[in-house]
């Protein structure tokens, strides 16, 4: 199985720290939370991940060079970003054939077992499965709204949510969506691509899973404090 693993923004909310590595290069206890995604990936049984670079790629590329075991790791440099969506689309041809693929955000931390994802998307004919978490601020996530496991409404960022299921960045995907991308690059899962799916994927929530974004420095040092606290390295 494969994945892609998205990890080419400029993480401006966690500044000064992304001033001087791209956030996927930021440790938690003693591992760079890329590494934590590959071992996760590894885990749920990926063998091979796509990660793409944009922001200080020297460092990614250098890390990956000196990591070992699996899964394998192939590195596509953007330029100019492509958005989550348009990374996709761009290497279609990477997973063309297979029967699916995830698709993650690197810069959430969470302790989620891939496997219920891949095993939710094979229980269905679904194109599309996401999870879903319960938002404290839900105007700050791309809203789902789910009626029976099944999303019937999608909103990113709205001002005035429909609930407070909120999209966790984890997805399933079969090679089909990529037909839904269309327009000009950048293109983003959660603004071009999942509405468009709208009455068709389905959703599983995290349940007890830890989840967080690790977008800011506050939200970082929580983090850390929470994975130390949950006797993770």
């Amino acid at each position: 199985m494969k994945a892609f693993l998205l990890a080419a923004g400029l993480g401006t909310r966690l500044r000064p720290i992304t001033d001087r590595m791209p956030k996927c290069m930021v440790r938690i206890g003693s591992r760079p939370l890329l590494d934590i995604w590959l071992d996760a990936l590894g885990k749920a049984g990926v063998t091979e991940v796509l990660v793409n670079l944009h922001h200080f790629s020297e460092l990614v590329r250098a890390h990956v060079a000196g990591r070992t075991g699996g899964p394998r790791v192939r590195l596509f440099a953007e330029p100019e970003l492509l958005g989550s969506a348009g990374t996709l689309l761009a290497n279609r041809d990477w997973v063309a054939g297979e029967e699916m693929f995830l698709a993650v955000n690197a810069d959430n931390l969470t302790d989620f077992d891939l496997t219920r994802l891949i095993d939710a998307h094979r229980a269905t004919d679904a194109p599309a499965t996401l999870t879903v978490f319960t938002a404290p601020r839900p105007s700050e996530c791309g809203i789902v709204e789910v009626v029976a496991g099944q999303v019937v409404g999608f909103a990113e960022k709205p001002e005035q949510p429909r609930g407070n299921l909120a999209n966790a960045g984890m997805y399933a995907f079969a090679p089909a969506v990529l037909d839904e991308i269309a327009g000009p690059v950048p293109r983003d899962i959660g603004h071009h691509l999942l509405p468009r799916l709208v009455g068709q994927a389905r959703a599983i929530p995290l349940g007890d899973s830890y989840f967080i974004d690790i977008g800011t420095p506050a939200a970082l040092d929580r983090a850390r404090a929470d994975w130390e606290g949950r006797g993770q390295q």
